[in-house]
């Protein structure tokens, strides 16, 4: 099998079960989105996370495709697994900040490499967030990704908290934003 097909060469692409659209289709912004979340936290990992963190993220890279597969079939499909993906993101989210110090300000991304990456993937899953939302508005989704949407959610808040973890662990300080 090639890895080009020639199907795309007028613009078009194809989502699963055959339906052909327009690359600009909502649906696939919002799969481009989170294949750039995915790369970008790929990025994150190759630069070396603290075990922990690198095994949760290769874990959510997983659910990331998960995800890209479901919008690109145009159906929120099996939503439990997604759910417990949420619960699983908060207890984490819980337990790493109960290393760090309570955040009193806003903060400049930054620090450590892997710091900084995550906080590039929060950026990137923040974009896919509002793409979601974006073929929800603007589709004949009828509101479907609705726990998808609570998810990139979540994943955002969390990438967030491993970024400051990674720095905290690293002992790279935060750059408090000076608000003028």
């Amino acid at each position: 099998m090639k890895i080009y097909t020639k199907t795309g060469d007028h613009g078009e692409t194809g989502l699963l079960g055959g339906v052909r659209v327009t690359k600009d289709h909502p649906a696939i912004w919002v799969c481009g989105e989170l294949d750039e979340t995915n790369s970008a936290l790929g990025m994150a990992r190759s630069l070396g996370l603290s075990p922990d963190l690198d095994t949760a993220v290769q874990v959510i890279q997983q659910q990331l495709f998960q995800l890209g597969a479901r919008v690109a079939g145009w159906r929120a499909g099996e939503t439990v697994q997604l759910e417990r993906a949420v619960a699983t993101q908060e207890q984490l989210i819980d337990s790493l900040e109960q290393e760090l110090p309570p955040l009193d300000a806003f903060i400049l991304p930054g620090g450590s490499p892997q710091g900084a990456a995550l906080h590039m993937a929060r950026t990137v899953c923040r974009r896919a967030e509002r793409r979601l939302v974006n073929l929800r508005q603007t589709s004949d989704s009828h509101g479907e990704f609705a726990v998808e949407l609570v998810y990139l959610n979540r994943l955002g808040d969390l990438l967030f908290v491993m970024a400051r973890v990674e720095n905290h662990r690293r002992g790279q300080p935060e750059t408090r934003w000076s608000g003028r």
